[in-house]
């Protein structure tokens, strides 16, 4: 599952299985009594005019759910975003995210940041119930340093949505108890 100009540039790679998402659409997929919805959310990968030069990004949301009821577990994935005004719309549609993984790498291009500027303002933003940075070393450009980010969360007071990962460390998702009923 992809946008549209990266399923072209995967299909021109010799990628068969291409399934393309545009913003705010909706694919399930069940098994038995289980299903899981991945909806495509908003992503911008520059500022303003640059924008148009930088390849397309999208967001993901991930609901876990059994039978018919309301979501187990929402699952946003901030991919490879800008913090910009189309993202105020995701709590609006879905204010109770479990966990949201925030792409984190900012790098900067004649000066203008790439990638998430905002850092903790989309915790702010979207209030999940636990955040975890990702993201935020893995390549030599990128400029937005975890410990930054660890002193921005500080400062903002949001010490307790944010949960830490080093590499290869695992997160134990739980379902919230009173889902399961």
């Amino acid at each position: 599952m992809t946008n549209s100009a990266a399923a072209k540039a995967l299909k021109a790679k010799g990628f068969e299985h291409i399934i393309v998402l545009e913003t705010w659409e909706t694919l399930p997929a069940t098994k038995g009594n289980a299903t899981l919805k991945i909806t495509a959310l908003p992503g911008r990968h520059g500022p303003g005019l640059l924008t148009l030069a930088l390849p397309p990004v999208m967001g993901s949301l991930l609901e876990f759910s059994s039978g018919n009821k309301t979501p187990l577990l929402r699952l946003y994935i901030t991919g490879d975003t800008l913090l910009y005004e189309d993202l105020r719309e995701i709590p609006r549609r879905y204010p109770e995210i479990d966990i949201a993984l925030l792409h984190l790498g900012g790098t900067r291009i004649m000066g203008l940041m790439l990638t998430m500027d905002g850092r903790q303002r989309v915790v702010k933003l979207i209030q999940p119930r636990t955040a975890i940075p990702i993201h935020y070393n893995d390549y030599p450009v990128f400029k937005s340093s975890l410990a930054d980010f660890k002193e921005r969360v500080r400062a903002a007071g949001l010490e307790k949505q944010v949960h830490y990962l080093n590499h290869g460390e695992t997160f134990n998702f739980v379902v919230p108890t009173e889902r399961l009923e």
